[in-house]
């Protein structure tokens, strides 16, 4: 059996139940993914001498409990469902249910090197908030489609109508968000910071003050990296592969893909230049476009790195 020089637990987070392990199988409970359960598991988790705690991301149903073991001073680690399942195969483990995948995720959790900081808790509260919004933007997007393939004069009236009442919902939503934002000074600064930049507007400066609470701490290939913007190389031997961008936060891209295009045709004049200069080598739209959205991301971290508002003729590069 591998000694784990950190008493770490796993977390298999269920709608109704969480299957708890620790590292190395020692010890396991089961208890429910509410309120009452949360308080148990931390007493339980604290009587064990449990200082780190691995969850696999599950859709939004491990945020409550990460919220509370982490308010109990609990070091908890939100791994991407990739990373569990790559390290099931390093370990050549097939053999899947909740209990496995609970002792899964503590042994991952005890064999971690890297821990990141936990992000700050009222960013948290927002998320779903953004949520909503991008889920109303999909709804729009999907209603607008339909009406195009839609020619009886009622149908159409009734989706331009549906159309309006979401925006109407959205453009609501998206101020009630600000409101509540406004009541932290701080982190009104770093909006206003991130949408100083040309070619950021209000609804891309919220998902990068949620989706990236990192930001203006990290690097510019960190940067890249966290939102999937970021080229990897695909050699081996004498064989150049082709250069493509993975993984990231996949809502945080759409959101830059989104500024990125009008930002690259006519508010940015760096990426209007970029977009050109790559489109003339003959680069396709779609790769100078992701150039772009990565560009607009740097200069939004570089800026609250820096502490003061983007200017527009000594631009960040």
């Amino acid at each position: 059996m591998t000694e784990h020089t950190i008493e770490a637990a796993g977390i298999d987070t269920g709608k109704s139940k969480l299957d708890v392990a620790l590292a190395g199988g020692m010890s396991e409970v089961q208890v429910d993914n509410d309120a009452a359960g949360h308080r148990e598991l931390a007493s339980w988790l604290g009587g064990k001498g449990v200082a780190r705690v691995g969850i696999e991301a599950s859709g939004g149903y491990e945020r409550m409990v990460v919220a509370h073991l982490r308010k109990q001073g609990f070091t908890v680690i939100v791994f991407q469902p990739i990373q569990i399942r790559a390290y099931a195969t390093y370990r050549q483990q097939r053999a899947k249910n909740d209990r496995i995948d609970a002792a899964l995720i503590a042994d991952c959790t005890a064999d971690a090197t890297a821990v990141k900081d936990a992000p700050d808790p009222r960013l948290e509260a927002f998320a779903e908030p953004l949520t909503l919004i991008e889920q109303i933007e999909e709804d729009i997007a999907r209603c607008k489609t339909r009406r195009e393939a839609f020619r009886d004069r009622r149908h159409r009236d009734l989706l331009k109508s549906e159309i309006r009442r979401l925006k109407a919902w959205r453009a609501a939503e998206i101020k009630r968000m600000v409101a509540e934002l406004s009541r932290h000074h701080d982190l009104a600064r770093r909006l206003d910071l991130i949408e100083s930049v040309d070619g950021i507007g209000l609804r891309t400066a919220l998902a990068l003050l949620v989706r990236m609470p990192e930001l203006g701490t990290l690097t510019r290939e960190q940067a890249a990296a966290l939102a999937g913007l970021a080229p990897y190389d695909d050699d081996s031997g004498k064989r150049h592969g082709t250069r493509r961008i993975a993984g990231g936060r996949a809502r945080l891209r759409k959101s830059l893909y989104a500024a990125a295009l009008p930002a690259a045709f006519r508010w940015n004049p760096a990426l209007i230049d970029l977009y050109q200069r790559l489109t003339r080598t003959g680069k396709p739209h779609k790769l100078a476009l992701v150039a772009c959205a990565r560009k607009l991301l740097i200069f939004a971290n570089t800026t609250v790195a820096r502490g003061t508002p983007w200017v527009k003729d000594k631009h960040p590069i």
